[in-house]
């Protein structure tokens, strides 16, 4: 039985200034797509967040590729409202890292962040300290677009800007852990300092900064476990 739906397409006048074309990307086999769920799912169980890089150089062409994976995320409207910037200059990444240390200081030492979000980093032995900052290779920062300025200066609104950004970055992760690489989506707040050191225009927030790079030899990482599917999937199959 074929699916009927009601006016799924744009006006004819609006299809003829962006047109839409079909979509075909093959059914697989049940047992297939299985196979590939599940290999899929064993290799991104495999990511950690690591704090320690080793230094040895990482290819441009592997940031640009996961740059560009990245930007296939959907986004609201088709906005795309992100700007990937990448550093491997050592005097930037050393302005990053002492501006973001200084951030954290304050977050650590004079208790910015309250008891209850210490006691929750706790466990991950996370502090002030940020070497891995000019230690990675790279620094990529994802800037959100706050609206758009056209060529004629005018400003127009992005809309769904966090969750396009959000989901832009899973992918960049993803990517990453795919051709070997790791990072760390750290947040340092707040962030403003960012936009300043990188020369970020007014429309553009920083959102999640990530050091990449190979992990250290030998590094060790949290013995952490994810909560189970049973946690985090919840089925309805009826009205409340």
């Amino acid at each position: 039985m074929t699916a009927r739906y009601e006016h799924p397409y744009p006006s004819a006048e609006l299809a003829a200034e962006h047109p839409f074309v079909e979509y075909s990307p093959g059914r697989l086999d049940p047992a297939e797509m299985q196979r590939r769920a599940d290999a899929f799912h064993e290799r991104m169980e495999a990511r950690r967040s690591i704090r320690l890089f080793d230094d040895a150089p990482v290819d441009r062409s592997l940031i640009e590729r996961a740059v560009a994976a990245a930007s296939t995320a959907p986004s609201g409207a088709h906005k795309q409202p992100w700007t990937f910037v990448a550093t491997s200059a050592p005097e930037v990444k050393r302005a990053i890292r002492e501006a973001a240390e200084e951030e954290e200081r304050v977050n650590y030492l004079d208790n910015r962040m309250n008891e209850e979000w210490q006691e929750a980093l706790a466990p991950l032995g996370t502090d002030h300290h940020k070497e891995f900052l000019e230690i990675a290779p790279w620094i990529v920062v994802l800037f959100e677009q706050r609206y758009e300025v056209r060529s004629d200066g005018e400003r127009r609104k992005n809309y769904y800007v966090k969750e396009s950004c959000g989901i832009a970055a899973g992918i960049f992760i993803t990517a990453l852990h795919q051709m070997g690489l790791a990072t760390l989506p750290h947040t340092p707040s707040p962030m403003a300092f960012l936009a300043r050191v990188l020369g970020r225009p007014e429309n553009e927030r920083p959102f999640v900064m990530f050091p990449v790079g190979h992990p250290l030899p030998g590094v060790r990482v949290p013995d952490i476990a994810r909560k189970p599917l049973d946690q985090v999937l919840v089925e309805v199959t009826s009205l409340p």
